[in-house]
């Protein structure tokens, strides 16, 4: 699917990331105002209908990903852009953690000409402010496909928070979102537990 030219939907638009394990994104996105929806999935390789199985064998080429649903009214894509750079590490090349292959690479997946160019100015200001001690490698390029990942990893965090890869990967992140992004949060979910 190439990228067009289309105007942002005053009602909704779609984000496509990628930064390491989609757990991890996904709940982050989740507790925003203005997302309405985020699923867990692959993008940007080369096989069909690809499994978790084999997108961690790195071959099929696809990325863990997320395809957020959101408002730009409430939450503007760049905002998203944002948030997406402050909670992975856009500087380290199919690595995320411990993490490693190319299905964990930093990914904007654009589904417009105005998403690849907001997504471009952001990097290269965020590289001018060297806020980052290297330079940022996350990939700018058309959406493709998007394959939902199984039913077994959507809204991971929210029912697997003990889960020691939870506990020790996505509880930091989501401590930090409460601490430094409140005001974006939905208010049930800053009384949340987890």
């Amino acid at each position: 699917m190439p990228e067009t030219d289309r105007a942002f939907s005053n009602d909704t638009d779609i984000a496509t990331l990628a930064g390491g394990c989609f757990w991890c994104l996904e709940a982050v996105f989740q507790p925003l105002k203005g997302v309405r929806r985020v699923v867990s999935g692959y993008t940007g390789g080369r096989a069909p209908d690809p499994s978790y199985t084999e997108v961690c064998t790195g071959v099929t080429g696809h990325a863990e990903a997320i395809q957020i649903t959101f408002e730009p009214a409430t939450i503007s894509y760049r905002e998203l852009l944002e948030l997406f750079f402050a909670f992975h590490d856009p500087t380290t090349l199919d690595r995320q953690g411990p993490d490693e292959g190319t299905q964990y690479r930093s990914a904007i997946f654009s589904q417009s000409a105005a998403q690849r160019a907001e997504a471009e100015r952001l990097i290269r200001a965020l590289d001018a402010q060297k806020i980052f001690p290297a330079p940022i490698v996350t990939e700018v390029v058309a959406a493709g496909r998007f394959y939902p990942a199984e039913l077994s990893h959507q809204d991971y965090y929210r029912r697997n928070p003990d889960k020691a890869y939870c506990r020790a990967m996505i509880s930091p992140k989501i401590a930090k979102l409460r601490a430094k992004y409140s005001e974006r949060l939905r208010s049930e979910a800053i009384g949340s537990a987890q």
